[in-house]
């Protein structure tokens, strides 16, 4: 297998701060990350590590092969989708147009920019992939925000990315739009079955059957890392969140209550 991202015992300082003390983290390619801690834990920096975003104070970082700090960002984050429900659209575009924008990597259309015929099917291609086509003309303040995010990851995906990196995506959805979201991430795993990704969140009922391995973090440290089935348990939920987590598993979805006898979370 190929790794397609590997952080190596990075560390980030921030007014004297450490947000991140010594973490690694080897994803190859096909496989399904969960990144999962509190608030605070320092998921958001991490993300920003594998996306070539943010450099660590230490450690080194290796995005599809090559090193942060010795290659060029611009190419590289070209071969990175990037998912973020905080989407920062400014202009009322449509489906299509927010999908087009993952080619440009831009978040409004450029100036005397058009689509190539090819270009303008691979949107359409990418929106019914997200289950999408009967929208693709509908402007972005009318969505739902599920379609919302359903378009994202189509705008993402356009760019042929080895690398996918969802930040918390169903952030604001209630339960059917959460999982139809889910249904459609699931489903790149048939469509886009070379795809790496990573998803952050701090619920596990937001996790995809389709992940295969996750990362628990706690306070900037590792709690535990590895197959998922084997890390997403009682014992490490309940350390890396200090609380006493029930974790349950059923035909690949996870779930998490309070222990009885312990007060809610």
């Amino acid at each position: 297998m190929t790794a397609v991202l590997q952080l190596a015992d990075v560390t980030f300082r921030r007014d004297g701060k450490q947000i991140i003390d010594g973490i690694s983290l080897t994803v190859q390619q096909g496989e399904h990350w969960a990144l999962l801690g509190p608030n605070g834990a320092g998921k958001s920096t991490l993300l920003g590590f594998c996306a070539a975003v943010t450099f660590p104070t230490s450690g080194t970082v290796h995005v599809l092969g090559e090193q942060m700090g010795r290659t060029e960002l611009a190419r590289l984050r070209r071969s990175i989708g990037y998912v973020n429900p905080r989407h920062p659209l400014q202009y009322p575009l449509t489906v299509r147009e927010v999908v087009l924008t993952g080619i440009t990597a831009t978040i409004d259309i450029p100036m005397r920019w058009a689509p190539t015929a090819d270009e303008a099917a691979r949107a359409d291609a990418m929106i019914a992939t997200v289950g999408l086509s009967r929208k693709a003309d509908d402007v972005w303040p009318t969505l739902s925000q599920g379609e919302r995010g359903r378009t994202l990851i189509a705008r993402a995906l356009i760019s042929d990315p080895q690398l996918l990196l969802l930040d918390e995506p169903t952030t604001g959805l209630d339960v059917a739009a959460r999982e139809q979201l889910l249904e459609t991430m699931d489903s790149l795993d048939e469509t886009h079955p070379e795809v790496a990704s990573i998803l952050v969140t701090h619920h596990l009922e937001e996790l995809p059957t389709t992940t295969t391995h996750a990362l628990l973090i706690a306070e900037g440290r590792t709690v535990a890392s590895g197959v998922a089935v084997q890390t997403i348990t009682t014992e490490n939920v309940s350390a890396a969140f200090d609380h006493p987590v029930e974790v349950g598993y059923h035909h690949g979805r996870w779930t998490a209550r309070a222990k009885a006898g312990t007060a809610r979370l």
